[in-house]
This record gives structure tokens, sequence and C-alpha cells, in this order.
């Protein structure tokens, strides 16, 4: 298996992001609490969260876009409290700050260092994680979100442009995720090679179709691989 470039999810494969999301929603919380107590009251955490998830099921246009479902969803708690405008800018740097505070897995920048030493690298994400913030941006040839590509995974579109700007052929690029729907059967549907992130060693879903090119405990692994089997390719 020849690779000459890689695209590389982000959420669940550089870093756990349940313990960002969840930090995220406290601190606009608290924020709310301080700064507009009746929202606050009105809005809890939970009742928040449900105020979302209906946006995105009514939004159906927007499964792309989280940003976007989550400032109307600002926009309609603030409505709901008979508040016209909502301080979308300042409530959403709260929230936007916590979530990029992220904590890697403890062999991804060690093995990101090493592959992106020898290969071009594009993060391909459908969510909104900003990586100047985390400070890994430097270690990417280029940055593929859902949000900008108007399709998020397993659309084989937002694969098709990752593989435009690596200006590598599909067959020739290996995705590396931890979704077996999202990242593996995207991303083969699209043409390209697969890696799995399996941290959990489940074993493979089959109803996601055939599996992986490879099936691997974590990014150390890959960039083993990586480097052992590339040798002469």
């Amino acid at each position: 298996m020849r690779i000459l470039a890689l695209t590389l999810d982000l959420d669940d494969t550089l870093w756990p992001v349940l313990p960002a999301l969840e930090s995220a929603d406290r601190e606009l919380d608290a924020y709310l609490r301080t700064h507009h107590p009746d929202v606050a009251t009105r809005w809890p955490i939970p009742a928040m969260r449900q105020l979302r998830a209906q946006v995105a099921a009514e939004r159906l246009d927007l499964a792309h876009d989280f940003t976007t479902q989550r400032h109307l969803t600002m926009q309609r708690a603030f409505a709901a409290c008979g508040l016209a405008e909502a301080p979308i800018e300042a409530l959403w740097e709260v929230y936007f700050a916590a979530r990029n505070r992220v904590q890697l897995y403890a062999d991804a920048l060690p093995a990101l260092e090493r592959i992106t030493a020898r290969w071009p690298v594009a993060s391909l994400t459908n969510g909104n994680a900003d990586l100047e913030r985390i400070g890994i941006h430097m270690h990417f040839h280029c940055h593929v979100c859902a949000r900008e590509t108007g399709v998020g995974k397993p659309d084989a579109r937002i694969f098709e442009v990752a593989a435009q700007r690596l200006g590598v052929a599909p067959g020739d690029i290996l995705h590396v995720g931890d979704d077996a729907d999202l990242d593996v059967r995207g991303a083969r549907e699209a043409g390209l090679r697969t890696a799995w992130i399996n941290r959990e060693r489940r074993p493979w879903p089959v109803r996601h179709g055939a599996p992986p090119d490879l099936d691997l405990p974590d990014l150390a692994a890959l960039a083993d691989w990586l480097e052992g089997s590339q040798v002469g390719v």
C-alpha cells in the first residue's frame, strides 16, 4: 500500500472530545448566570442541550455546521426570555474557547510530529475545533472542515476536497479516524485507504461494510506502521 499523504480526523482521534464539550457547556452556563441570570434560570444545561437538539432536528440543512446550530440555539434561548438580541459574539467566545481547551491523548502529539515530518497531513473534521487555539496547526498541510465545504463525513465530497488540497490521488491517501461509519466507510467509498484508531479494541461493526485497511490501537502504532511499511515504496 503506497501512502503519499494522510487525512486525519480530530475529535476522539487526537483528543477525547466529550470532556471539552462538557466544560464548554459549564462555562457558558456560568457566564449566563453572571451576565444574563434570567436566561440561565430558564435554560440550565440540560434544557439548553435539548434546545440545540431541537435546532439540529429542524435545520437539517445545517447538519454540517455545528457553529451555526449553536448560534441559533443561543438566539432562541434569549428570544424565549423576551430578549430580541443575544450577544452572540461574547457567548460564542466563552463556549468556543472552552471547547478548544482539549487534552491530547498521550500518544497523539509525538506520533503527529513523526508522521508530519515525512508526509503531508490534512485535518478532516465535521466539528469546529480550532487548530491554532489548540496549538497544533503548524503540523498540518491544510485544514478541511464540514462547515467550510458544505458537507460532512461520510459524504465523499469532503474527502475529495482534502485530496485536491493535498494534490494527491485519493488512492494514495490514508484517512485516519476513530468512527467506523464517518471515517472508515466514508473514506473507503471516496476511494481513500483507511486506518481505524480503535483505542478500545472493539470488534469491527460489520454493518459498516468491509473492515479498514488498518485497525490500530493508537497513533503511535500508526506512526510505527508508516515508518516501517513505506520504506522503499
